[in-house]
């Protein structure tokens, strides 16, 4: 389990292809501190268990399902990565509950300035668009975002200077590929909501 609070940004140091799979050795600094094998650090908002740490940098391996449902696919090296360990029992949540389960890929659609931030709206897939409220938790790439506003299947995000500066958000133009999963609540409240028994239950909108 994550928060969607980005520790640092890491690089991808190698890519190396496997039989339906993909090993990566990304460096990193902070994280570094008390990693170990076994480990879970989300990477552009995907959950990877670490099975090598040595010389400020760890590895970690994607398998054909992870690499279906992300962006890992694409991943080359010399690309910055948004890190993130697994949150610890008793550490505070900054900011929502993130699992490292990517529901889909995203697209960038376009980048506006907004004050001294930017406000990004994405295309995501259509069958996530129940999972999305306005003013609810999405994580993009890791990150955890408030929604400002969602329209069919377009959301916008607005983003602050220090997230921008700590994050590889600020890498991304448009047309860029991204991780997206939606709000584990909202998952989980949606197919309660389908069963027989509760058809009788309305929410507003």
């Amino acid at each position: 389990m994550f928060t969607g609070l980005i520790e640092e940004i890491g690089v991808a140091e190698s890519v190396n292809t496997l039989s339906g799979a993909r090993k990566f050795r990304i460096g990193a600094k902070r994280i570094m501190e008390d990693l170990k094998e076994d480990d879970s650090v989300a990477v552009n908002g995907v959950c990877l268990t670490v099975f090598g740490v040595k010389n400020g940098s760890f590895e970690a391996t994607a398998v054909e399902e992870t690499l279906r449902r992300t962006t890992l696919t694409d991943l080359r090296p010399g690309n910055r990565l948004n890190l993130e360990r697994a949150l610890k029992v008793g550490s505070r949540l900054g900011g929502h509950w993130v699992q490292g389960h990517v529901d889909g890929i995203g697209r960038l659609v376009s980048r506006k300035n907004q004050g001294t931030g930017l406000l990004l709206t994405v295309e995501i897939p259509e069958k996530l668009a129940p999972f999305v409220v306005e003013k609810g938790s999405i994580a993009i790439h890791g990150v955890s975002l408030t929604v400002a506003e969602i329209r069919k299947t377009r959301v916008s995000v607005a983003v602050i200077p220090h997230t921008l500066e700590k994050t590889v958000l600020s890498d991304l133009p448009p047309g860029s590929a991204v991780n997206i999963e939606t709000d584990l609540l909202a998952k989980y409240l949606y197919k309660w909501k389908a069963r027989p028994d509760n058809s009788h239950l309305v929410f507003p909108e």
